[in-house]
């Protein structure tokens, strides 16, 4: 599986959080490298979404869809900036 640009990541995200998020800095937990997450690589045919760091390749952010509700895991990331609304 192939990774491809974190922006196509946008809509799942949007729907998230209520917001684009895609221009959102998050450091990574692994490596501490800080950019937004359009940036990360994006895997969108996982069961859910993957965006992983392209400096170390760890697990940044995982959103997985059960039920109609948004599960959203981001423990290898830190979120630091606010959305765009």
């Amino acid at each position: 599986m192939s990774a491809i640009d974190g922006n196509a990541a946008g809509a799942t995200l949007f729907d998230a959080y209520g917001a684009d998020m895609t221009a959102a800095a998050a450091t990574c937990g692994a490596c501490g490298k800080r950019a937004a997450l359009a940036e990360a690589a994006a895997y969108i045919h996982a069961p859910g979404l993957v965006l992983r760091c392209r400096n170390c390749a760890a697990v940044l952010l995982v959103v997985v869809r059960r039920s109609g509700i948004s599960c959203v895991d981001t423990r290898g990331a830190v979120i630091e900036t606010e959305p765009s609304r």
